[in-house]
């Protein structure tokens, strides 16, 4: 009798649950303020077109110029590509929030811009510490460096980051997507991230905040004890250098590549290795345009256009120009 009476009852909250169902969702974006929003679009739509352009002369030189056609510079054109497709993930929604104000976006949409930037964002993480791991060949076993950074290990680098990051991403996608959203649906973000959507979450939540946190620490933590032990060994072999002209070098070089490395993981790594809700979102926004705006424009001039290689290609395609 009781189990007649428990059936009808719960069938009628699913049905609730269904008709209650978020469709969309309305993102807050950076600023409020109509007065702020404007001056904050146009030095973000600066910032997004000089990365542009960054990044796409960056991938030109590399293609076009045979002696830059080299595993660094490899890995330098794919990091590019890599921060083209990045920033345009987030940064139109960011334009459009300080351009529109709060605004609405559809629930597939909103996945699909949380697919792409879990797939970059991995990928990014496993790069780094692939071109740590090619500085460290390059300066700690030059004599080996042609066999163990061949075409073919190079893209089989490549090809894993890319992979790992699509397989992570179609995970932590699919467990973020299958939750119901019954409201409200407000995003105080200025994009589709994975906490705040965790935070809009009306069921339980823990196996999608573990997966989350598993995929952060293989992922994020892995590819920066990888990072971090490459520069540590380069640190090592460089101070052991006779030359002080050839310790300079080596140390200013790597000391660039590590100031990147440890804004992107310090911000990142804040977000996404927390297994419980962020709470102070706009903390997290914040953070959010460090990783999604500030490296995306600087890693161009820390990694390349101070490159001397990459400074006389420029100025041999200048001067053909």
């Amino acid at each position: 009798m009781s189990i007649n009476l428990v059936y009808p009852q719960t069938e009628r909250s699913l049905e609730l649950g269904n008709m209650t169902r978020v469709q969309e969702f309305i993102l807050l974006g950076l600023s409020t303020s109509p007065e702020t929003r404007e001056v904050l679009f146009a030095v973000f739509l600066t910032l997004y077109l000089l990365t542009l352009l960054e990044n796409a002369l960056i991938v030109f030189l590399v293609c076009s110029h045979t002696e830059l056609h080299k595993p660094m510079y490899f890995f330098l054109g794919n990091l590019s590509c890599l921060e083209m497709c990045y920033v345009s993930v987030t940064m139109p929604s960011l334009l459009a929030g300080l351009w529109m104000g709060p605004y609405h976006v559809p629930f597939t949409a909103c996945m699909t811009q949380l697919f792409f930037f879990i797939v970059l964002i991995c990928t990014e993480c496993t790069l780094l510490a692939s071109m740590a791991y090619d500085r460290y060949v390059a300066i700690c076993c030059p004599l080996h460096y042609p066999l163990l950074m061949r075409p073919q290990v190079c893209l089989g680098l490549a090809g894993t980051s890319w992979l790992g990051g699509l397989l992570v991403s179609v995970a932590k996608t699919a467990c973020i997507a299958s939750l119901s959203y019954c409201g409200p649906n407000v995003l105080n973000q200025f994009f589709c991230d994975v906490s705040p959507l965790l935070n809009l979450s009306c069921t339980h939540v823990a196996l999608t905040e573990l997966v989350d946190f598993l995929s952060a620490i293989v992922i994020f933590c892995g590819t920066l004890l990888v990072a971090l032990a490459s520069y540590s060994a380069i640190g090592v072999t460089v101070f052991r250098m006779p030359s002080a002209a050839a310790r300079r070098k080596a140390f200013s070089t790597c000391a660039s590549h590590l100031v990147v490395v440890g804004i992107f993981y310090s911000a990142a790594l804040f977000i996404y290795c927390r297994p419980s809700r962020i709470r102070s979102m706009d903390l997290n926004k914040v953070l959010s345009v460090i990783y999604t705006v500030a490296t995306p424009m600087c890693n161009p001039v820390i990694y390349c256009l101070r490159n001397r290689e990459v400074h006389a290609a420029l100025l041999r395609t200048l001067h053909w120009t």
